[in-house]
């Protein structure tokens, strides 16, 4: 009579087995999840800010971290801390701290950054419970009642005129570069108009001073006032012929002028006079010798000018 009544035991056994384990299954807590919190609890505006995360997993979990692409708003990403994973007693803890700063005004900032775990080919994001930070104001909050009353007011205020410096320095650049430009365009007509107001000045001193020794000769009859005549001619025509003339002997003077014959007969009288004795005969031919040096100079000056 007793027998009959096994199976029927044996399967109130395997149900209540079966119960206590499904319950014992529900009651098993899930797995931790990340933490994060920032270090202190006030900040200014724009001071250095520290978050810590850190997540204690399985160590066979793979987990990823937030990189400085993430999204740390109300915040801004300043720079990282990595710590090297560390395992003990059966699980791995990752710590990272994010520095962060905050340019927002809300008097309470809050902050969750989410971690990556990755579960083959899913990628499941789990993000720790929000911080927050409290906002340490510098300056007191104004009162929203009792603010003066705004009166408008459209009379002009005169104001002091202020010297325009941009403008004057365009001006001076534009003055310089039209300056430069003319300078390019017409300097070789103006050094010519100078080169030929040079050469007149030079050539009317000359005249000048030779016509002086002449009349000296003439008073003195002296050998030394027709060297000076002389040296006088040699040193203008150097300067127009743009020569050593100054330093030619009668000789190298003569060929270097191709045999001028007035240049021939002149020299050859004054060399005369220079080198041997004056005589009362020779003035007239020291005379016309001066004419022949001052008509050559002449024909000079006429040829280079044109």
């Amino acid at each position: 009579m007793d027998k009959p009544a096994q199976p029927a035991a044996r399967l109130r056994l395997v149900g209540l087995v079966f119960l206590l384990s499904g319950s014992a299954n529900a009651q098993l807590p899930p797995p931790a999840g990340p933490q994060g919190r920032f270090l202190k609890p006030a900040v200014l505006v724009g001071e250095p800010l520290d978050y810590e995360l850190r997540y204690e997993h399985a160590p066979d979990l793979e987990v990823v971290f937030p990189d400085s692409l993430a999204e740390f708003g109300p915040f801004e990403y300043v720079g990282k801390t990595y710590f090297p994973t560390r395992t003990r007693q059966g699980r791995s803890l990752d710590r990272a701290i994010y520095h962060l700063r905050t340019f927002r005004l809300d008097s309470v900032q809050r902050l969750a950054l989410p971690v990556a775990v990755l579960r083959g080919e899913d990628t499941l994001r789990v993000a720790p419970l929000a911080s927050q930070v409290r906002l340490r104001r510098t300056a007191a909050l104004q009162p929203a009642t009792g603010l003066p009353e705004l009166r408008q007011n459209l009379d002009l205020v005169p104001v002091e005129p202020v010297f325009n410096y941009p403008y004057w320095v365009a001006g001076a650049v534009a003055l310089l570069l039209l300056l430069a430009g003319s300078a390019a365009l017409f300097r070789r007509p103006l050094t010519r108009r100078y080169q030929a107001y040079k050469m007149r000045k030079n050539h009317g001193y000359f005249l000048a001073q030779f016509a002086r020794h002449v009349e000296r000769f003439e008073l003195s009859r002296s050998a030394n006032n027709v060297e000076r005549a002389v040296a006088l001619w040699k040193n203008y025509l150097a300067g127009l012929e743009n020569s050593e003339l100054s330093s030619f002997t009668t000789r190298e003077i003569v060929a270097y002028f191709a045999n001028e014959v007035d240049v021939s007969k002149a020299l050859s009288a004054t060399d005369k006079v220079i080198y041997g004795n004056l005589q009362t005969d020779d003035a007239e031919e020291v005379d016309q010798a001066f004419q022949r040096l001052r008509g050559f100079a002449e024909r000079r000056y006429a040829s280079v000018s044109n």
